[in-house]
């Protein structure tokens, strides 16, 4: 298989720190959209993380217990012609060993049968509960069973863990290789964000912008959009995950985009621009969008190895309270506006989050009371914005929102990778600036 050593070092690691610990960890299923039709599948993450394999259902077990070349298990679908005239191709238990490094592949029908005996001798069980529910009566099935055995053998699994505490540490820092995947994806998703806005005209519906923007995607490679694409005009911006995507575009509003693609191993981009439909901001429009800005680049100028996600969140928050301080939609000394949160009327989410194979990524953002420190390797987004609306009610003590400023919304978005150096903005060819967002 393509790229299977990246993978096979990856199973390396986990197995390292499993020690004498067993880890079952299931696949994705199929899951319904309504009578007999299913969504298009999605693989687990954690699963694709470790295994490459990308077929429903499928069970992966790790044993570093036992010998070499019975270290990685893995139960799959087998070849039937019948099913695949439907369903399309599998790989089948000859595929898998062949073509995925397996030691040993056996059908799934036999999980039930196998399964106790492959996690016999292990001194816990890491298995994520409550969300496979196929597997799980099988895991505590083998527990109960082994609590019956334990007077006679002596053998007892010591426990039952959740691998994320595992697996999310390993996938927070992305190797090479995933970086340049997600440069692939962020660049892909640029060039779409600039197109989109190149065509972008008063009179035009949010839907159309989606298609041009998704089929940019699918253009250049891409699996498809990582997720429910947003095409936000005028006060549908305010609605911070907007999807209708139905409203006509009008003369003299702003356009939300928030769209990112998914390249076919899951790695994703998230990017978010907002443009003037008609080519130029009004007075209004373009005040707010340089606070944006400023706070966006000062944030991103704290993605250093030594800070935290919170340093880049409230270094963002204080230059949008000092810029809407100046402007005069908040009053009062920018310090005690954050510490009441007097703010939230009109920025109300945080600036960023891991991304990953997930849009949303996994890993801790604290420990206990400490942040979790920035670290070469780690990719953030940085996302600061301004909504003015009437949806959330003015704090007491704060001005009124004139008529003039409301229907406002303006979100920027950029992917960012922690480097020893300065930040790399990966998703840089998606112009931000004044001058290029006006024609």
């Amino acid at each position: 298989m393509k790229n299977h050593q990246i993978f096979k070092d990856r199973r390396k690691r986990f197995l390292l720190e499993l020690n004498g610990s067993a880890a079952i960890i299931p696949g994705a299923s199929l899951v319904t959209h309504h009578s007999d039709c299913e969504y298009p599948f999605r693989q687990n993450s954690d699963f694709w993380y470790l295994t490459g394999f990308d077929e429903p259902d499928a069970v992966a077990l790790f044993l570093p217990y036992r010998p070499e070349g019975e270290q990685y298990i893995l139960f799959v679908m087998p070849k039937e012609s019948s099913e695949e005239v439907w369903h399309g191709f599998r790989w089948g238990i000859k595929g898998v060993v062949e073509n995925f490094d397996v030691d040993i592949a056996h059908s799934l029908d036999q999980l039930s049968e196998k399964l106790s005996g492959y996690l016999y001798g292990s001194e816990h069980i890491f298995f994520r509960i409550g969300k496979h529910p196929k597997v799980e009566p099988l895991v505590l099935k083998f527990l109960s069973e082994a609590l019956d055995r334990y007077s006679r053998s002596g053998a007892l699994p010591m426990g039952l863990h959740s691998p994320c505490s595992i697996l999310h540490k390993l996938r927070l820092k992305k190797d090479p290789w995933e970086i340049s995947r997600m440069r692939e994806a962020a660049c892909i998703s640029s060039k779409a964000h600039e197109l989109a806005r190149q065509v972008t005209r008063p009179g035009m519906n949010e839907r159309e912008i989606q298609a041009i923007i998704e089929k940019s995607f699918l253009d250049q490679g891409a699996r498809g959009p990582a997720y429910s694409s947003i095409v936000a005009g005028g006060e549908n911006a305010c609605i911070l995950h907007y999807t209708s995507n139905q409203s006509l575009l009008k003369n003299g509003e702003l356009l939300l985009i928030d769209a990112g693609c998914s390249l076919d191993d899951y790695y994703n981009a998230d990017i978010t621009r907002t443009f003037p439909i008609n080519g130029k901001f009004t007075p209004e429009q373009k005040a707010l969008y340089e606070i944006v800005l400023a706070a966006q680049n000062a944030a991103i100028n704290c993605v250093l190895p030594g800070e935290n996600t919170e340093k880049v969140h409230f270094r963002a928050v204080k230059i949008l309270v000092e810029g809407l301080i100046d402007i005069g939609l908040l009053k009062g000394e920018a310090d005690s506006i954050i510490e009441q949160g007097l703010y939230h009327h009109i920025y109300m989410h945080r600036t960023g989050h891991w991304l990953g194979l997930d849009v949303h990524d996994v890993g801790a953002y604290r420990l206990g009371e400490y942040p979790i420190p920035l670290e070469e390797g780690m990719l953030l987004t940085v996302e600061p914005g301004i909504y003015i609306s009437d949806l959330m009610p003015v704090p007491e003590g704060q001005p009124k929102i004139e008529e003039h400023w409301k229907g406002i919304g303006i979100r920027i978005e950029d992917d960012v990778l922690v480097t020893k150096d300065v930040p790399e903005i990966l998703s840089s060819d998606a112009f931000k600036s004044i001058n290029e967002m006006e024609r």
